[in-house]
């Protein structure tokens, strides 16, 4: 058997000839014994491979070139892959049940897809749903560092192939024939004679009696028909009209609405409440009672839950950032900031970078419905870490493992916060005191001020160069401590004697993993150092790649002026590929780079590359004071982006649409944490509360003007294009600001000194209803 790089030209054999050839799609899979057809695949780890032709600077070695955070992911996830099956059904309809978390992000369109293409039937025969939580896949129900089709690609198209095998034996040996002579059109099998039969009314008989190993072909990608071209979101229609179900949409009996009355500042905790009766007897109000994270409410309606929160009458005992601010924090990082070493003695430039603190909340509010009786608990949430929900879940109910069910449902957006399950945990622990099911669900201004947020962070970048030769690269990246504590550290526990990077922590092996230097700039070094764990901080999407690129492509630019070179033109010479090099050639390309452009308007172009994946951003930015200082309410309009370019280059795009769709939203993201997205703390709380306040790109920010090149496929597998845009479009618009203004922006966003809206209260939590909609109708 060998490492699983199926992507050849050879044709298959004939399914049933008897041979066993062993070539690049050879695999082994399972038929598992079941009443209908289900299949299995059995797996090793692909062998990576780098083949370029070499850049004209100092060779920089990069331990990402080995072993990065999504190989470390598929390492882990692949003992258990037998255990995710394909199931056949009598009605001709294919089943999976995927162990992610669809979020928005598409993967159940991508899922479906490379079904659909092995089995070669319709993809709206494929029905692809949720796995519950599932203990004994370990490793394997982890959605995050852009690893689903990654991980999952090869492992489920050979479970769909073993099934496609074993539908086709079935069928000759029912009719005399051998598979040489049958033909495969749309899940219907035929063969001379006028022998006929759908793959529903095959599954039966082609069921395993007992679980056997197989040897599988896959089809070969000179074949395919349905991988690799645009499709439509298998959800979408369902989408638009209504019909998808979150967590809030659906009926456990007797779960009422719940809420929580939350402290004002961060973590705070409950001293006393004088008012409980009280608010016991309100209208609607079924519930009150006193949990580890404030006062939960239980009610027949929200706006109930609502008007019960707002009235609690609560002392408050001190939180973990009592006190802090935006100043005394930055104080921190700048003392935990380690050493660039001495200075050098050759030509240099250098520069300290500040990122605040952004919210890491989703459109969606965190929610969860929880059912917990003495004896078991029933839990309902969106959930990228199910297992160690379930877990931590147990855990805190005094349940075990096997007493606590969790459904893992869709989610609206996560972007990282529902790698966490605060929801789920509250939930519980409310539904366990009560006695009663819950439907808890939090107000954003909650999820703004006491949920997760990206953490402040600081990065200083040095880089030494001798007339046209970049002789080092350092960064030190200074960071509010990252909670990692959602799945990825066991990863890095149970993986830990095969890093190669020794025992420096969850956070900077992450960091060392999902970091790398794209330039062949020398000798270079990358160290994280972090403090302060009083915030409630989350692995947001891209994790530290936003700022540590943005920094890094602003000290490029700037380094390409001291050499006298086109930014497009130094990034070029020094990139350490060739994809590296096309996509950048592509973006500068289609974006027109160096057109003559009016004063107070610039381009900007960054790269970055992550999880065997590439990708270049052009974006152009009107800084001009009419733009910048044009009137929007409770707002700060800023400079805006009018167009923008994404040259991405994944490997083999399962699906191009679902990819093109990702770099929209990764550019969306950038944009924000270059000009507006932030949270500013005073006095132990974020004065945030809500979207209307908590400035993620708006529409005047955003491009008129926007193309995504996806490249052709470079590799023959799909890389990771979850995260992938989001730090070269921060970096690309910070870019384009510096020469459109030439001050070098140092503070991000860049907004965040002014302050455009007047903060809401922290007591009550819940702020009140707005009334004056109307006042604002145009």
């Amino acid at each position: 058997m060998t490492t699983p790089r199926d992507e050849g030209t050879t044709q298959p054999p004939p399914a049933g000839s008897g041979t066993r050839p062993w070539g690049r799609r050879r695999f082994l899979g399972y038929v598992l014994a079941a009443p209908t057809l289900i299949t299995a695949a059995q797996l090793v780890p692909p062998t990576p491979a780098r083949a370029d032709s070499p850049s004209p600077g100092i060779p920089s070695p990069e331990i990402t070139d080995l072993i990065d955070l999504n190989d470390v992911m598929t390492a882990a996830a692949l003992p258990t892959s037998g255990l995710i099956t394909v199931r056949v059904n009598p009605d001709g309809t294919v089943s999976f049940a995927l162990p992610r978390t669809e979020v928005g992000q598409g993967i159940t369109t991508s899922t479906a897809m490379l079904i659909a293409e092995e089995l070669g039937i319709p993809l709206e025969r494929v029905h692809i749903t949720l796995a519950d939580a599932r203990p004994e896949l370990l490793f394997n129900q982890l959605t995050g560092g852009s690893n689903t089709t990654f991980s999952t690609y090869t492992p489920i198209r050979t479970a769909a192939a073993v099934a496609r095998d074993r539908l086709l034996r079935t069928a000759a040996a029912e009719w005399g024939l051998t598979t040489t002579e049958l033909t495969w059109t749309a899940g219907v099998v035929t063969g001379p004679g006028g022998h006929s039969a759908g793959i529903g009314a095959l599954s039966r008989k082609a069921a395993g009696v007992r679980t056997e190993q197989v040897s599988v072909a896959l089809k070969p990608r000179d074949t395919f028909t349905v991988v690799g071209t645009p499709r439509g979101r298998v959800d979408a229609r369902a989408a638009v009209t209504g019909g998808k179900r979150f967590t809030m949409d659906l009926n456990v009996p007797d779960a009422l609405p719940t809420m929580v009355c939350r402290p004002p500042t961060i973590n705070g905790k409950v001293g006393a409440v004088s008012n409980l009766p009280e608010v016991r007897a309100m209208p609607g109000v079924t519930d009150v009672v006193v949990i580890s994270t404030g006062v939960a409410v239980r009610a027949a309606t929200f706006g109930r839950c609502i008007d019960a929160v707002r009235a609690l009458r609560v002392s408050w005992r001190a939180g973990s950032a009592e006190g802090k601010s935006d100043a005394s924090v930055l104080k921190e990082l700048r003392a935990a900031e380690l050493p660039l070493g001495l200075p050098p003695l050759t030509p240099h430039v250098e520069e300290r970078f500040t990122f605040h603190f952004r919210g890491n909340s989703a459109l969606e509010p965190n929610c969860a419905i929880a059912d917990v009786r003495r004896d078991r608990a029933e839990i309902w949430s969106s959930l990228k870490a199910p297992i160690v929900a379930k877990e931590a879940i147990a855990a805190r109910l005094g349940l075990p493992l096997s007493a606590v069910t969790v459904h893992v449902t869709e989610g609206g957006g996560s972007f990282g916060r529902k790698l966490f399950f605060d929801a789920a945990l509250e939930a519980a622990e409310v539904s366990r005191q009560i006695g009663k099911p819950v439907k808890l669900m939090w107000h954003r201004a909650d999820d703004t001020r006491q949920g997760r947020t990206h953490p402040m962070a600081i990065s200083r970048v040095r880089i030494d160069y001798l007339g046209n030769t970049v002789l080092g690269y350092r960064q030190r990246h200074t960071s509010v401590s990252t909670d990692l504590g959602h799945g990825l550290g066991e990863i890095f526990t149970a993986l830990a004697a095969r890093l190669p990077v020794g025992d420096i922590g969850f956070s900077e092996t992450f960091f060392q993993l999902s970091q790398s230097m794209p330039y062949d700039f020398g000798v270079n070094s990358r160290l994280l150092s972090e403090t302060d764990k009083g915030f409630n901080t989350g692995s947001m999407r891209n994790v530290y790649s936003p700022d540590v690129t943005c920094a890094r492509e602003l000290l490029v630019d700037r380094l390409a002026a001291r050499m006298d070179k086109d930014p497009h033109r130094f990034r070029h010479d020094f990139l350490r590929d060739d994809r590296a090099r096309a996509v950048l050639d592509r973006a500068a390309e289609a974006g027109n780079w160096g057109r003559d452009m009016p004063a107070g308007t610039a381009q900007g172009i960054a790269f970055h590359n992550e999880y065997h994946s590439a990708v270049a951003v052009l974006t152009e930015l009107d800084c001009r004071p009419e733009t910048v200082g044009r009137t929007v309410r409770d707002g700060v309009a800023g400079p805006r982006v009018t167009k923008a370019v994404v040259a991405v280059d994944v490997g083999l795009a399962v699906n191009p649409r679902g990819v093109e769709a990702q770099m929209m939203g990764c550019l969306m993201d950038g944009i924000a944490l270059a000009l507006t997205s932030s949270l500013h703390l005073r006095d132990g709380h974020f004065l945030e509360a809500s979207w209307d306040n908590y400035f993620y790109t708006r529409q005047w920010n955003t491009p008129p003007e926007l193309e995504i090149v996806v490249m052709p496929d470079s590799t023959g597998r799909p890389g990771g294009a979850g995260e992938l845009g989001v730090a070269a479009s921060m970096a690309a618009v910070a870019c384009a600001y510096a020469r459109a203004t030439g001050t070098l922006p140092t503070v991000f966003p860049i907004n965040h000194g002014t302050l455009s809206f007047a903060p809401k209260p922290t007591v009550p939590p819940v702020p009140a209803s707005p009334t004056d909609g109307l006042d604002h109708v145009r």
